[in-house]
């Protein structure tokens, strides 16, 4: 599947600190250790709507990430899959009367634009579900084979799962307990009263060809993937088992992360899927998560339709630091259109202050779980140096906006 175009990102002379990130499995900050390569996967959208702004804040949070680790000189192998097969997609078109394969390129399309617009440094590989089918159907093999997975006793529709049991280490990511599970399994996808189910919490691996359904070809029968499992087989054959970074917003916790990982584990035979498991809070309006069920969408395209500059719109998200559940509103908006605007006059002026000391801080406050909102308190101190008393320093205004397209992807110009 085609990504969106690259993006350049300029060179700021030094280098920050090394970053740490709070680890989901670990319950605690700790230091992210990539080697010469930094590799990193994040699960994309199922694209049945447009991008709204709980989407971007998550895309915007690794982004974060990949440019951090551009600036201390890492190649960044970053991997995106699109849900371009699932039962969102599929009701969507129903509803609507249209193609479910053309209702997922449009959504998909328009995603990319947005992506674009924010200025989103493109996955290096940018994978649909579809594309990903063979791949999906090898590792089911691998499950059946060593006993992870078994056949329900439906002639009708055999569909195979996972057991939850499979890895002696299922929970660790999640940390939850069985009850925790039990509710949000049901809640999220999962399929808990199917009857011959050797346990409700066993995932869906291979649904059986359904009647008006898509299907594939595979050893077992014609079908298509289960959600999880499709995330475990796009990382595991682009960068491999033991990556640095899984990611995705808080929601993916569990059950999505926890069976990609267990799925993946199972079938490479290790321990730990991914070396930091990393999940940015979620965006809300009015005081509820934002969600298509609510009906209470703020959407990306909708925003830049209306003429609001898309680095306002990245501003605004990077206001909250990304662990953190948040609102978005019209004053949040305001406040950083307000700010970009007093960015670009300082990024103007002739001279200012010495920037070596803010790009440290900023690159310091970023490195330290990605710390946004003392970042941009930073060159909030700047700016209203530059603008309230000048200074004599002709290259700084150029060094700070270089500095803020480098790490914050904000384009002062």
């Amino acid at each position: 599947m085609q990504s969106w175009s690259e993006i350049a990102v300029p060179s700021v002379p030094g280098q920050g600190p090394a970053l740490r990130l709070y680890d989901t499995a670990d319950r605690q900050v700790r230091p992210v250790t990539p080697g010469r390569t930094a590799k990193m996967y994040v699960c994309g959208i199922t694209p049945y709507d447009a991008t709204h702004l709980g989407h971007a804040a998550t895309y915007l949070t690794f982004d974060l990430v990949n440019r951090i680790w551009r600036d201390a000189g890492h190649d960044v192998h970053y991997v995106q899959n699109v849900t371009d097969i699932d039962d969102p997609l599929f009701e969507r078109a129903e509803r609507d009367g249209e193609d479910w394969v053309v209702l997922g390129m449009r959504e998909t399309a328009l995603f990319r634009e947005d992506m674009e617009a924010l200025r989103v440094l493109p996955p290096r590989d940018y994978i649909g579900a579809v594309e990903s089918v063979n791949e999906v159907v090898e590792l089911v093999e691998k499950f059946l084979a060593s006993g992870a997975a078994y056949i329900v006793d439906d002639p009708e529709y055999p569909d195979i799962y996972f057991r939850a049991d499979a890895t002696s280490q299922f929970g660790y990511e999640s940390g939850y307990d069985r009850a925790t599970m039990d509710h949000l399994f049901a809640e999220r996808g999962g399929d808990p009263e199917r009857p011959g189910k050797e346990d409700p919490l066993d995932a869906l691996v291979w649904r059986a060809e359904r009647a008006g359904e898509p299907s594939w070809p595979s050893p077992f029968g014609p079908g298509r993937p289960g959600w999880h499992v499709e995330c475990a087989a796009i990382a595991l054959n682009r960068i491999g088992s033991g990556f640095d970074i899984q990611g995705g917003g808080s929601d993916l916790i569990f059950p999505h992360h926890e069976y990609s990982a267990a799925h993946a584990e199972s079938a490479a035979g290790t321990t730990r899927f991914a070396r930091h498991y990393v999940h940015a809070g979620m965006i809300g309006l009015d005081g509820e998560k934002m969600s298509k069920s609510r009906g209470n969408l703020v959407f990306v395209s909708k925003l830049r339709g209306e003429g609001v500059d898309p680095a306002a719109i990245r501003l605004g998200l990077l206001a909250g630091h990304y662990r953190t559940d948040r609102a978005w509103t019209n004053e949040l908006l305001a406040t950083a259109q307000e700010r970009l605007s007093l960015w670009r006059k300082a990024a103007g002026l002739g001279s200012g202050p010495s920037a070596e000391d803010t790009i440290a801080r900023l690159r310091q406050h970023l490195a330290d779980d990605l710390d946004t909102p003392k970042g941009l308190d930073a060159i909030d101190g700047w700016v209203r140096r530059a603008l309230d008393h000048g200074g004599p320093d002709a290259y700084a205004p150029s060094a700070i906006a270089t500095a803020v397209d480098a790490l914050l992807g904000i384009d002062l110009r």
